[in-house]
């Protein structure tokens, strides 16, 4: 009777467990159970070197959506990347689209400066205004390479 009870803790105990790890990697992969209501936008950029599909999307350091994909527009050679926003965040058509690194190496996301004209854009609208991302060994090799030495 008291090795029943114990193995009985014991599954109890794997399950608990099992169930605590599906949660955390639910949680910490950004995955939901549920739908929230969202709508898409579409940037083009000349360069979106290390962006990639599910980095974020922020607004004053606050994440309100993420980057759903990314094509190459083969008659123009842009980049094109489509955004899922949350459906409460509301763009003007003057916002900017700007590609930026977390932190020195960090990881490529899309800043969003908001605009402010009262025109908003809809659901598969285009973001005019980007910034493509910055190519650090582009900028050490342009400096290296084509400094004027004065000496």
């Amino acid at each position: 009777m008291k090795r029943m009870n114990l193995n009985f803790i014991v599954g109890l105990f794997i399950i608990a467990g099992m169930a605590a790890v599906a949660y955390l990697s639910v949680t910490i992969a950004g995955v939901s159970g549920y739908s929230k209501d969202n709508y898409q936008l579409v940037a083009k950029f000349s360069n979106s070197s290390g962006l990639k599909k599910g980095a974020f999307i922020e607004i004053a350091g606050v994440k309100v959506g993420k980057v759903t994909n990314i094509v190459l527009d083969k008659e123009a050679f842009e980049s094109v990347a489509t955004f899922t926003f949350d459906d409460d965040v509301a763009l003007s058509e003057d916002t900017i689209a700007s590609i930026r690194t977390a932190g020195i190496l960090g990881d490529k996301f899309v800043k969003i400066s908001p605009g402010a004209t009262d025109e908003m854009l809809s659901s598969g609208d285009e973001i005019i205004e980007t910034e493509s991302s910055i190519s650090i060994e582009e900028l050490v090799s342009k400096y290296m390479f084509n400094s004027d030495d004065k000496s």
